[in-house]
């Protein structure tokens, strides 16, 4: 952390030299090579009732639902994601195989969080889920301008806190007794990537991301390395 002395010789915070609140995500489609973003609609149910129809239980512990069993159930999914959520539908192949959204916009101070990320067995553990992410980091930094983007998950989510640290958030710690979810405590492990940290990161997604990194059978050449 940089500081700096103040006029009475403390230390403080850096000056952030024309900082501006910034905007809520507008919602724009975030166009990939391999996936796209768009607003998250009704029209897409019978889509994840699909993507998500085979996938397994276990991919649900972690999240504050089951796994929906109809497409009914699916959307009783979508309310939650409406205060607050900014929720985009993950579509490959034509249609939405998962979703995700962001969610606690602090315009004011330029934090933002990804969360309620919810794949289908059809997109987990593709490139495309990858570069789902990369389109929500370059979003955040490169459109919104904001500093700050965060990902937190239940700590004993070794899954999830793999993902984290796979596209280069930093673990800054762990939350006890954070919340309660489905009955059970939750201690939160809590990610961040910076504004500061984003140039290096996106030039390693992107580099991991190019054609020329995988296979004519699909096969990654290079390994996506976390932070540095």
């Amino acid at each position: 952390m940089t500081t700096q002395l103040n006029e009475l010789g403390q230390p403080v915070g850096a000056q952030v030299p024309g900082w501006q609140p910034r905007a809520t995500p507008p919602m724009t489609s975030l166009l990939g090579r391999t996936c796209s973003l768009i607003a998250l609609t009704e029209a897409h149910l019978a889509d994840l009732w699909s993507a998500y129809a085979d996938t397994d239980d276990a991919h649900w512990t972690y999240l504050p639902a089951e796994r929906p069993r109809s497409v009914d159930e699916v959307r009783l999914l979508l309310p939650q994601r409406s205060a607050g959520y900014y929720t985009y539908a993950v579509m490959m192949a034509g249609a939405a195989q998962g979703m995700l959204s962001l969610l606690r916009a602090d315009a004011a101070n330029g934090v933002i969080e990804v969360g309620w990320i919810a794949l289908g067995s059809r997109l987990k553990r593709t490139v495309a889920a990858t570069e789902a992410q990369r389109l929500v980091m370059g979003h955040v930094f490169d459109d919104l301008g904001y500093r700050r983007l965060e990902w937190k998950c239940d700590a004993l989510n070794a899954p999830s806190r793999a993902a984290a640290e796979r596209l280069g958030y930093r673990l800054e710690g762990v939350f006890r007794h954070h919340v309660v979810t489905k009955g059970r405590n939750r201690d939160t492990a809590w990610y961040a990537v910076l504004d500061s940290e984003w140039p290096s990161l996106r030039s390693r997604l992107d580099t991991w991301l190019a054609p020329s990194n995988f296979t004519a059978d699909g096969q990654q050449r290079a390994r996506l390395g976390g932070a540095a």
